[in-house]
């Protein structure tokens, strides 16, 4: 009776310890991994940028379906910075310190990064930064998923100067207000002096964000253009594109006499605008939805599917993708995979492990990770608009394109290395 009671006393014990580790268990397992999500919601970027915060947690409700990562479900914290520059470093700011997030997907214009960067370096931060950008920075704690200006700018302008592009002698430089443009149109000017252009063959223009009157704009480059073939190079940002195209159809600026490629317009900005007066003007890109294979066919239904379920405004009675949406799911998966490979969400960790990270993506190419510059490297794919607000690709590298963060046409670059300095 003794032994027997002993033994049950034993059974109990071990019961009660298993009990207390499945519990412990559960309640590690009950943790969650926080990820800011710090987009315009509102002011001129909303445009743009809303898209891309549904972007993110899209990919967090797939990722959370299958196990989440580390055995953890990720946790979206959504901030507004409404397009107001200085308030993404304050966002910034609460997503690190109270909201103690692990990583950042985030920004659009250069303007916004450039504000949540020394916040970013101060405290250790991570950022993924999903868009098309001019380059001439290298950060440790910035990983940049969108193209550096030789994966968009030098091609889009190479394609218009060639044959099949239409032989464009003439340049308008046609952007807004900011540093993505002007240090863009910096780079492209040195360039296509570098071709013989000259500078009374470079006409240079920028409007505030937010602007809405393009009528002077779009006359003057009419005028400019009975001066030879001319082309526009386009870095309007935000909603002021949709008065600019609008104001392009109205005037009769047709792609066949001044062809414009801009570099911040894709499917959703051109959602609220008659395409058809500007067919066949261009946009550069490293992704368009008109693309065709299994895995953009796949990204596609999942998009419609997700719109469809959450009730998102304009896309789930028309569902759109664009390139930012694709760099930004390329961004959270490759973190994902980053901190498995790691085994932790430690940012000097995960760092380490992004160099070489490779992605299977929407369109079409297995994307990776530079080892050592932070970029993407990508395909670059240029686009006619068409009726239907989609684009018809006509142009496009043979494959993935290594980016270059230091443009070779800025004095001083060829000093710089290819790799973030410590500080």
């Amino acid at each position: 009776m003794h032994r027997r009671g002993h033994l049950k006393s034993i059974a109990t014990a071990a019961a009660i310890a298993v009990g207390s580790l499945t519990l412990m268990g559960q309640v590690l397992a009950a943790g969650t991994i926080k990820v800011g999500v710090l987009h315009s919601l509102s002011g001129t970027m909303a445009i743009s940028e809303t898209v891309l915060k549904d972007t993110v947690l899209m990919a967090i409700e797939e990722i959370n379906a299958k196990g989440g990562v580390l055995g953890q479900k990720l946790e979206p914290v959504v901030v507004d910075p409404a397009s107001n520059w200085p308030l993404f470093a304050e966002k910034t700011k609460q997503l690190l310190t109270q909201d103690k997030v692990s990583v950042i997907f985030g920004c659009w214009t250069s303007v916004s990064r450039k504000s949540a960067l020394p916040v970013l370096e101060e405290l250790n931060g991570l950022l993924f930064y999903p868009v098309q950008y001019e380059g001439e920075e290298l950060s440790k704690n910035v990983f940049y998923t969108g193209a550096a200006p030789n994966q968009q700018a030098i091609p889009a302008v190479d394609y218009l100067m060639s044959k099949d592009g239409g032989g464009a002698k003439r340049w308008v430089l046609l952007g807004t207000d900011y540093v993505y443009p002007r240090t863009t149109n910096k780079i492209l000017r040195a360039y296509l002096k570098s071709k013989g252009v000259k500078d009374a063959d470079i006409d240079e223009k920028y409007t505030p964000f937010g602007h809405s009157d393009y009528q002077t704009i779009v006359a003057d480059v009419k005028k400019f253009a009975a001066g030879g073939k001319t082309a526009v190079v386009s870095t309007i940002n935000g909603d002021s594109n949709v008065p600019f195209y609008k104001e392009l159809g109205n005037a009769g600026l047709k792609a066949k006499d001044v062809p414009v490629v801009a570099f911040s317009v894709g499917e959703e900005e051109l959602r609220g605008v008659d395409t058809k007066p500007l067919v066949g003007h261009l946009a550069a890109w490293n992704y368009f939805m008109s693309i065709k294979n299994p895995t953009n066919t796949e990204f596609i239904k999942k998009w419609s599917d997700y719109a469809k379920a959450k009730n998102i405004a304009g896309h789930k009675d028309k569902p759109l993708t664009n390139d930012p949406m694709e760099a930004t799911y390329i961004g959270i998966y490759m973190w994902k995979q980053a901190v498995e490979k790691a085994k932790s969400t430690d940012v000097d960790k995960v760092i380490a492990a992004m160099a070489g990270q490779t992605f299977k993506a929407p369109s079409g190419i297995v994307s990776k990770m530079d080892e050592k510059n932070h970029h993407l490297h990508k395909s670059v794919f240029i686009g006619e608009v068409k009726a239907d607000g989609q684009f018809n690709v006509v142009w496009k590298t043979p494959g993935p394109v290594k980016a270059k963060p230091w443009s070779p046409y800025i004095e001083g670059n060829d000093k710089k290395p290819d790799q973030p300095v410590k500080k």
